[in-house]
């Protein structure tokens, strides 16, 4: 599929309001909408963020692009949600509600991973904790409904996206109904939402009932019965669970062209595609295990998830069908990603780049970590299992053209109050995708594997960083621009393929510290994330330590981890942990991780299986997953091995993995045997009778007594 054959999002003719122009902000009150001379507004928007005017945020962007179209917008941000009142604030929307929970989902923004709730919040003026509800979305859609029963509600965002099926909710601990029942909405946005979102506010406005609006890419809505002419696949005929094959390639389907190993064979594939089949390809829907089913089932939950992620390329995807009680959702496939000049055109809009002037002199954390960054790109073909990204944005890189960002840059330059010089970021999902693509179309849109770069580098991926060098250049050469930092998540499987690209981000972008994130050490756990093994970090911290001399510079990496993840036992946690003291690596924050919906990682935690291969019921070798409080508390202990309050957890876990040995004060050791008394002197731990060490041999453990010495060496190490 080419992206030339969706209608370009600035073509549609302009509704029209737009005599009235363009505002300085969008209005959040009716004193505002008279200072317009707005007697309505076309859609209120309704967010769980402060509104802050930044292409960043979602409904500012949202908004201002539903103003190009000519429409008026209002923004309702962070309600009161006791009661419909503040929901009423600007009036009655003339086309609909536009609902978001934020540019976080409302359960992650508010409570920890491991479900404790969350002090401040980085979207609320002065991280005041608080001011949105738990799942945001349903709470506002039906406090929308209160206040106007009949106006059209229209759910999106990171929140609603996620939540689109039938789905595992980590803080209920159970498989929950696609949000669009839940919120009592009439129809869901998901991914980035300019085209679904242009094209809805038009039709509303040509005089359609928002029940007549099916069949857009990119949108979730109810249906009674399959429309005239569709053909209904069970999925189980796409991947059957129960049955342990060796699929050829992770979710690989009966009638998939994939990436294959070699370009040749791909285009092979593509030859062999009819027309015909094709076109009653188009027509058919996938009909997933009902909800019933997948609430009750984990392995048929799993196997949804499976079939869900296998139709996410919007070159090839189909429409998933879903049953919920006596309703039926309807999931049409992914919209189609934006050209560079529609991501020109939704970016080089009149936004303020500041938040709303109702808020003062006030600190909002989220901005002030963005207002000087520049957004290059989006998507991401990564496919880690733990990340949402793919699942919201898409793996199909949608990049902006060098001018319409140095654009931006000059604009901060020119216009931001506090600009001292410095761009803090030029990224997005990723630091270095920028203009990656398939280096064939028709491959590109075949393909149904869940990542570009796993196992492998797919030979078909271009992976030329000139693009992104020269931006650096021609950024960086700006007057008035001092440094230019890149804060975005670096793929450096990909970075080490471009010795050029590494000197240049080496030299000139970081700031002393460059954080990347290997996630693991062990291939075990490494594999069911789907990130590549320590090898490639290796080859990396050499360009990054070769590239950091030649310029004269003493820089660092700090690399991250995930502890707790599905596939992740507690001797992968212990050697992760020895790894990081042999590199002398001591983590002052650490990443547990938390099951968000719909991610293949989640199926893995839900299932126990791993959901990456063919799953059955007979296979009693169920996947290591740390699920209780325990377990995932000592698996954030070993990644802060060095803290005095995790090491009584730690000594009690190293002795009953027989690795008593790591116990002691020399530089081999792992803890100390020794606590530090608050207030006090440190506490010695002794025990009765001989000392032991254990001493590990190639057959088994043995406990044999201390040679004499070893307590003096112990106490002078210490």
């Amino acid at each position: 599929m080419n992206i030339l054959d969706a209608k370009h999002i600035f073509s549609y003719r302009k509704y029209w309001a737009q005599r009235f122009g363009v505002a300085n902000e969008l209005p959040m009150s009716r004193a505002e909408m008279d200072d317009l001379g707005w007697d309505s507004c076309d859609v209120i928007l309704v967010t769980g963020d402060a509104y802050i005017d930044h292409p960043s945020f979602g409904m500012a962007l949202i908004g201002r692009v539903l103003e190009a179209q000519g429409f008026r917008v209002g923004i309702i941000s962070q309600p009161d949600w006791q009661s419909s009142d503040d929901f009423s604030r600007l009036g009655r929307p003339n086309l609909f509600f536009g609902v978001t929970g934020g540019n976080m989902d409302s359960m992650v923004n508010r409570y920890t991973a491991d479900k404790k709730i969350r002090s401040n919040d980085a979207y609320t003026a002065n991280g005041e904790g608080g001011r949105r509800p738990d799942r945001a979305v349903n709470v506002y859609s039906h406090r929308c409904r209160e206040a106007y029963k009949e106006v059209p509600i229209i759910i999106g965002g990171i929140e609603a996206s996620l939540r689109r099926i039938a789905h595992y909710d980590y803080w209920s601990d159970k498989v929950r109904k696609s949000v669009l029942l839940d919120a009592k909405a009439d129809l869901l946005v998901y991914g980035n939402a300019e085209r679904q979102i242009t094209e809805i506010a038009h039709r509303l406005a040509a005089g359609e009932r928002v029940s007549d609006l099916k069949g857009i890419r990119g949108t979730v809505h109810f249906v009674k019965q399959v429309p005239a002419g569709w053909t209904v696949k069970d999925s189980s005929d796409i991947d059957t669970p129960g049955k342990v094959i060796k699929p050829k390639s992770p979710y690989a389907m009966e009638e998939a062209a994939v990436c294959s190993e070699k370009q040749t064979e791909a285009q092979e594939v593509l030859a062999s595609s009819s027309k015909i089949s094709n076109q009653q390809r188009r027509k058919t829907v996938i009909r997933l295990p009902d909800f019933e089913t997948v609430k009750d089932d984990p392995i048929q939950y799993a196997h949804a998830s499976r079939v869900m992620h296998g139709e996410m390329n919007p070159g090839n995807a189909r429409p998933l069908l879903q049953k919920h009680m006596q309703r039926y959702i309807w999931v049409n496939p992914p919209p189609i990603p934006l050209s560079t000049n529609e991501m020109d055109g939704v970016f080089d809009l009149s936004y303020s780049r500041l938040p709303h002037t109702q808020y003062g002199q006030a600190n909002i954390p989220a901005f002030e970590m963005i207002q000087h960054s520049v957004n290059i790109m989006r998507g991401c073909f990564g496919g880690c299992s733990f990340c949402s990204i793919t699942e919201h944005e898409g793996r199909i890189i949608q990049s902006r053209s060098e001018d319409s960002i140095i654009k931006e840059i000059e604009a901060i330059r020119d216009t931001s109050p506090n600009f001292t010089g410095h761009i803090s970021d030029l990224g997005g999902p990723t630091a270095n995708m920028y203009r990656l693509a398939c280096k064939d179309e028709k491959i590109e849109a075949a393909c149904r594997l869940p990542s570009c770069v796993f196992p492998g580098i797919c030979e078909n991926l271009n992976t030329d960083h000139a693009p992104l060098i020269k931006l650096y250049r021609r950024a960086r050469a700006l007057k008035g621009i001092k440094k230019i930092f890149i804060a975005s998540g670096l793929r450096y499987d990909l970075a080490v393929e471009s010795p050029e690209y590494v000197k240049e981000l080496v030299t000139h972008h970081v700031g002393g510290y460059l954080k990347i994130a290997p996630e693991h050490t062990e291939e075990g756990p490494l594999s069911k994330m789907m990130k590549p093994g320590m090898g490639t970090y290796d080859r990396f911290k050499q360009m990054f330590e070769k590239y950091s001399k030649e310029a004269g510079k003493e820089q660092y990496l700090i690399p991250y981890f995930i502890a707790a993840h599905p596939g992740t036992d507690d001797k992968d946690m212990l050697n992760l942990a020895l790894w990081l003291k042999r590199n002398g690596f001591r983590a002052d924050q650490v990443q547990a991780f938390l099951p968000s919906p719909m991610s293949i990682a989640t199926a893995m935690y839900h299932s126990g299986k791993d959901t990456l291969h063919k799953i059955s019921r007979r296979d009693a070798s169920n996947m290591s997953i740390p699920k209780g409080i325990k377990q995932r508390r000592l698996h954030k202990a070993f990644l802060r091995y060095h803290d005095p309050k995790n090491w009584p957890l730690l000594r009690e876990a190293l002795k009953n993995m027989g690795r008593a040995d790591l116990i002691g004060n020399g530089k081999h050791h792992l803890i100390p045997n020794w606590q530090p008394k608050e207030g006090g002197k440190a506490t010695k731990l002794r025990t009765k009778g001989n000392s032991f060490r254990t001493q590990r041999t190639e057959n088994n453990n043995r406990r044999v007594p201390a040679q004499k010495g070893t307590k003096k060496r112990a106490r002078k190490s210490r």
